[in-house]
């Protein structure tokens, strides 16, 4: 029922999106993690795209391949202080799967106007930090991928500039299936020993030569 209410506190008035291109992508704190000295890494979660002014929300999940025994949990860090009238936290899945994260804002122009830290057209718009925390000496190497499947849209945007003799002018997109990205994370339990393997290796062939 909340997650119903919360879909749709941020759907404002929406028309399907065509001929364009959306994005919720990820970056990781760190791509090797030493899992002898660090306990956690963030993922980023950011939206993106070549059309609309502002991200409205977004409704995403996290999958997650080789997590197991290598990921002790996530949670979710933290939402921009613009998504956070619209969040909801579905909670850890297990092994790097994340049930889902809602958040969004109100747009209703002229009167409540999208929060400029929203805005699109200078790059990836921050929705999401999630926190992982990894196993102590694990090793594995773990494939993150953002999806939808939470509601009807994995992420909405808003055009300010749209229909500006509307009542309310303006114009949300709803977007069920933009470009879902990923990242990869190798846990190794100390970098600087496998390396350190590595120069021996090219010392030891250099001999034998």
């Amino acid at each position: 029922m909340r997650k119903s209410i919360v879909m749709a506190a941020v759907a404002g008035v929406a028309s399907a999106a065509s001929a364009q291109t959306a994005s919720l992508s990820i970056v990781a704190s760190q791509s090797v993690v030493n899992s002898a000295v660090t306990t956690s890494i963030t993922l980023a979660i950011y939206a993106d795209a070549d059309f609309a002014t502002n991200v409205a929300g977004a409704a995403f999940t996290l999958g997650a391949t080789g997590g197991a025994g290598v990921v002790d949990g996530m949670a979710l860090g933290s939402v921009p202080t613009w998504g956070g009238l619209g969040e909801g936290d579905l909670g850890d899945g297990g092994d790097g799967n994340y049930n889902g994260v809602i958040m969004g804002q109100i747009i209703f122009l002229p009167f409540i106007e999208p929060d400029p830290a929203s805005a699109l057209g200078s790059g990836p718009v921050l929705i999401a930090n999630m926190v992982v925390t990894i196993v102590a000496g694990s090793t594995g190497v773990i494939d993150w991928t953002v999806g939808g499947g939470i509601g009807t849209f994995a992420l909405e945007l808003f055009d300010a500039n749209a229909n500006p003799d509307g009542n309310p002018p303006g114009e949300s997109f709803q977007i069920a299936a933009p470009v879902f990205g990923s990242e990869q994370v190798t846990v190794i339990p100390a970098p600087s020993a496998l390396a350190l393997l590595g120069l021996g290796g090219l010392v030891a062939g250099r001999r034998r030569r």
